[in-house]
Parts: structure tokens; sequence; C-alpha cells
């Protein structure tokens, strides 16, 4: 089993290379933009997706919920033990939260 910690930073080293240099890390987690999209907590990623995209996976037991993440999410804090899964759902995480405002400049 591969350590959370090494994955966690090889998928903090591919978002970083982002195109649009929008990603940043801080001591809390990545950011877009501002604003954290995704964290290690416990040796599992919890990332901020979309309500209907967290009820999925919280249903098909990919992902647990989680009561409070580490700032306001804008959809749904959820936590995923499965190293495998860390990129695609981080990827929708920055998305999602990256995503301006309905109505505001993108």
């Amino acid at each position: 089993m591969t350590d959370p910690v090494v994955s966690y930073d090889l998928l903090t080293t591919q978002l970083l290379q982002d195109p649009d240099l929008d990603v940043s890390e801080t001591a809390t987690g990545l950011h877009v933009r501002g604003a954290l999209f995704a964290y290690l907590d416990d040796g599992e990623l919890v990332v901020d997706l979309p309500e209907a995209r967290a009820r999925d996976l919280v249903g098909r037991e990919v992902a647990a919920p989680v009561a409070a993440g580490r700032a306001e999410a804008k959809g749904v804090w959820v936590s995923v033990a499965d190293a495998d899964d860390w990129p695609e759902l981080a990827a929708e995480a920055h998305q999602f939260v990256g995503e301006p405002a309905v109505g505001m400049d993108s």
C-alpha cells in the first residue's frame, strides 16, 4: 500500500503544474484562486465537490462525508481513502471550486 503522504505529494506536484497557474499550496491544503479545494487528513484526501457528486460517491462508498472541513465548502466536503481516486476527484474539486460564480467574468 502506498504511503498517503507520498500520494498526496505526487498529487500536489501534478496540480501545481496546472497550466492556468491558479493552484497554490499552504499549510491548510490546496487552493484555487485562494479557496481551499483539497487537503490531506488522517491519510485520506478531503475534497470539496458539488452536492450531487458528493452524494453519489458516498452512496457508492467511494467517499465518506466530512462533518466540518477546514474551510466553508462551496459544495460538500467528502474524504476519499483510495489514492487511485485522488487525481480525478482533486481535478473535479479544483474545477468546481475554481469556477467563477454565475454572472461573474470567467
